[in-house]
């Protein structure tokens, strides 16, 4: 069999063992299996044992369900809840008032989260109550905040870094710093295409609050000094070289405890919900990067990597054209595929096509991060749509155009990535120096 039919038969496989309700993490382990069995030597079963160890394994990855569990205690405890009331009085001059809220403080809870999920639920818990109660549009306040819950994936620590630094042997520290600028640039984006809403329609906005001067603001702001310092100690120890992404995770974990103990929302209950919340997510995230790292083995055998790669040289595509092709390929891969599936299943078949063209395998991690985001708020597999489906029981589609005009944004700065690729590469040079 050509290696065409090779690829649609897998192709095809995948697809009917997800449809059939199987998990992400066995369909890809099934899909391997195969196609180790049909099309390679190599005894199927001793390949899947050994890959699936080497994937679980790794100390690099040992991070991941640190930050995981640092992003459930708080979305367990109280400080979520004290970040809308240290960030409202700040948000009522501007334009669009209190929707700023959701921008800003999913902003700040990436910084400690990891997670776009996590993210979502966390500021959308806080935020859609109050917004609902002062009359805020629903639609807009739905769309802001899957919008700006996808920043829980580009501004570090993420997830999804972690897991893409791993899949392509990148440094995770350098991702981390190269996706602070990208992530302040697209909430800057996000709540300027806010603003400009709130100016188109200003009879949909509410009146402010009542006003409160400089001094109570600062008064109120009391409340976001918690997660300010854990932020500054997770991010501050990588940058500052005094740990790794793994022992930072461990201190934000240890931070994060301490914090809400302080504050007296930490209790046996939320402690134990909090660590099997985590541990539930990282066993689902951990399947599946078994089932893709057995998979790409599969795939290495068969020699489909190697055989795409070339297949993609012929086409002589450029620079530009290359990342249009891949920005389409994954958009479309995100309509039934989770981001962290989508990185660890293509990586192996895209990186050396990637590295063939010339392109920063860091330059191309933030980019592939923020095609991921887009994949989050894009239905029918939109993990922020389901998300904010089972918080406020609205339909998917709803949820879908809602988002809709953030997702424009986000491909938005793509161009932008592409254009002025020294907004991902220049803060790791200075870092370095």
């Amino acid at each position: 069999m050509s290696e065409v039919g090779v690829a649609a038969l897998l192709v095809v496989a995948l697809f009917l063992i997800l449809g059939s309700g199987v998990w992400i993490g066995l369909t890809l382990s099934g899909v391997a299996w195969i196609g180790m069995q049909l099309f390679s030597s190599r005894p199927a079963g001793d390949a899947m044992a050994v890959t699936t160890w080497g994937a679980a394994s790794s100390w690099t990855l040992t991070a991941l369900p640190l930050f995981v569990w640092m992003g459930e205690i708080l979305f367990r405890t109280r400080l979520s809840q004290d970040m809308f009331r240290g960030l409202a009085p700040w948000m009522q001059a501007l334009p669009g008032r209190l929707l700023h809220v959701n921008v800003a403080g999913c902003t700040i809870f990436a910084a400690v989260s990891g997670s776009s999920a996590a993210t979502c639920a966390t500021i959308g818990k806080m935020s859609l109550p109050e917004l609902q109660r002062r009359g805020y549009p629903e639609m807009m306040s739905l769309g802001s905040l899957a919008g700006a819950g996808t920043l829980g994936l580009l501004i570090p620590p993420s997830i999804i870094m972690i897991v893409y630094g791993v899949s392509a042997d990148v440094s995770i520290a350098q991702l981390f710093i190269a996706g602070v600028i990208p992530g302040l640039l697209l909430a800057a984006i996000f709540s300027g295409w806010i603003a400009l809403w709130a100016l188109l329609h200003p009879q949909q906005v509410p009146p402010p609050d009542a006003r409160l001067t400089f001094v109570q603001k600062l008064h109120e702001s009391r409340h976001l000094i918690p997660v300010v310092l854990l932020i500054a100690a997770v991010l501050g120890s990588i940058y500052g070289g005094l740990a790794t992404a793994t022992e930072a995770a461990a201190l934000g974990v240890v931070g994060a405890l301490v914090l809400s103990a302080a504050q007296g929302s930490l209790s046996w209950a939320t402690f134990r919900e909090s660590l099997m919340g985590g541990t539930r997510l990282y066993c689902m995230i951990a399947l599946i990067l078994a089932g893709a790292a057995f998979l790409t083995l599969a795939m290495g055998y068969i020699g489909l990597p190697r055989h795409l790669a070339e297949w993609i040289a012929t086409l002589a595509l450029s620079k530009a054209e290359l990342i249009v092709a891949l920005t389409l390929f994954y958009i479309v891969l995100g309509c039934f595929l989770d981001g962290i599936s989508m990185v660890v299943l293509t990586m192996g078949v895209i990186m050396p096509t990637v590295l063939k063209a010339g392109i920063d395998p860091l330059w191309f991690g933030i980019y592939i991060v923020i095609v991921v985001e887009m994949a989050q708020v894009t239905p029918p597999v939109g993990f922020n749509l389901f998300v904010l489906q089972g918080m406020t029981k609205r339909d998917i589609g709803t949820i879908a155009r809602a988002a809709f005009p953030f997702f424009l944004l986000m491909a938005a700065m793509v161009v932008l990535l592409a254009l002025f690729p020294q907004l991902v590469t220049w803060l790791p040079q200075q870092m370095r120096r």
